[in-house]
C-alpha cells in the first residue's frame, strides 16, 4: 500500500511513500495532503507533491546527479498503515549515503499531526564529519509566504518575533539556533538552500505560517541540530492565483555520526484557525511538558 487516508478530529491527511498515484507525482513522500475541515478540500500542501517530505541526505560532497541530490525522494521506500491514526515510512539503506530511516506519522485530535524520525548509517560515508538531513514542505499558494519564529539577529540577545521571507531561492535561506556553532563545509558545486545562511538566529525551536484563515505551527523537541529553512518559490508556481508556492523547510544535523548508532527527533505540527502568539507558545508549552 503506497498511501492511506486518515481522518482524526478536524484533520484529514493522506500519507504515503514516494510512488506516483493519480495526481500525486513520483519522488515526493510524507504528507501528500493535509486539510482542515473548515477549509473545504483545499490542502495545505501543493496537491501534486507533499509536505514533511524527506528530501536530502548531505555529507558535504557534491552529488553527481539529481537522483543523488534528492536521494530520499528516489530511493525505494515503503509505507505501512499501523492504525486508524498512524502510519510509518521505511527507507532501507540508500544507494549512495547508506542511511536507513523510519518516519512515523500520527494524527491526534483535534488538530495535531506528529512526526517522529529515526535513522542509522551502516557505513561511514561522512568525510567532512557530519550528516545533514533535510525536509521540505511545499505550501499551497498562501498569500503570506513568511515563516515566523522567536529569535533575531546574531547581535540581538533579546528574542523577538521575527519574520523570514527570503526574496530569492537559495539566498539567506537557513536560520540556525543561537547556540549553533557547527561550521559545515561543502565541496564546490550547485547552490542549495542548506548552504545559504541567514543572519537571523532562532531561540525557541518552532515556526509558524499563515494559510488562508488557518495557522500551521511546526514545533521540535530539541534545538540541537535543528535548522529552519525558507524558499519563496520552492514549490513552483500557481498559475490560477498568479503566485508562487513557498517551501517551509527544516534540517536535522548530526555532528560526528557513528556507524549503526540511532539518531532521531520529534516534531508536532498544528493546523488550526488563526490564533494569537500567546496561544502559539501555549501549544508549544503543553507539548513539551509531555515529552
Amino acid at each position: 500500500m503506497a498511501h492511506s487516508t486518515f481522518k482524526v478530529g478536524d484533520l484529514t491527511a493522506v500519507i504515503g511513500d514516494n510512488a506516483a498515484h493519480e495526481k500525486h507525482r513520483a519522488g515526493y513522500n510524507g504528507v501528500w495532503s493535509l486539510q482542515h475541515n473548515s477549509a473545504g478540500t483545499r490542502s495545505l500542501f501543493v496537491p501534486e507533491v507533499a509536505g514533511l517530505n524527506y528530501e536530502h541526505i548531505v555529507n558535504g560532497e557534491e552529488p553527481p546527479d539529481s537522483k543523488v541530490f534528492f536521494e530520499p525522494r528516489n530511493a525505494p521506500m515503503t509505507f505501512k498503515q499501523l492504525s486508524s491514526s498512524e502510519g510509518e515510512l521505511h527507507q532501507p539503506p540508500t544507494p549512495t549515503f547508506h542511511v536507513e530511516s523510519w518516519t512515523r506519522f500520527k494524527l491526534v485530535a483535534p488538530h495535531y499531526l506528529d512526526m517522529s524520525f529515526r535513522c542509522v548509517a551502516p557505513q561511514h560515508v561522512f568525510p567532512r564529519g557530519y550528516l545533514a538531513l533535510f525536509w521540505a514542505s511545499y505550501m499551497n499558494a498562501p498569500v503570506d509566504k513568511s515563516m515566523y519564529f522567536l529569535g533575531g539577529l546574531e547581535s540581538q540577545p533579546q528574542p523577538l518575533w521575527s519574520q523570514l521571507c527570503t526574496q530569492f531561492h537559495n539566498r539567506d535561506s537557513t536560520v540556525r539556533h543561537r547556540n549553533d556553532k557547527l561550521d559545515l563545509t561543502f565541496a564546490p558545486g550547485r547552490d542549495a538552500l542548506y548552504k545559504s545562511l541567514s543572519t537571523f538566529r532562532f531561540d525557541t525551536p518552532l515556526f509558524y505560517g499563515h494559510f488562508d484563515d488557518l495557522v500551521w505551527l511546526v514545533m521540535f523537541d530539541r534545538t540541537e541540530g535543528i535548522r529552519l529553512t525558507h524558499s519563496p518559490s520552492g514549490g513552483g508556481g500557481n498559475a490560477a492565483l498568479k503566485t508562487t508556492n513557498p517551501a517551509w523547510d527544516f534540517q536535522f544535523i548530526v555532528p560526528k555520526p557513528e556507524v549503526m548508532k540511532e539518531y532521531g527527533f520529534k516534531v508536532r505540527t498544528v493546523l488550526r484557525p488563526r490564533c494569537s502568539r500567546d496561544e502559539v507558545l501555549e501549544e508549544y508549552r503543553k507539548w513539551r511538558e509531555v515529552q
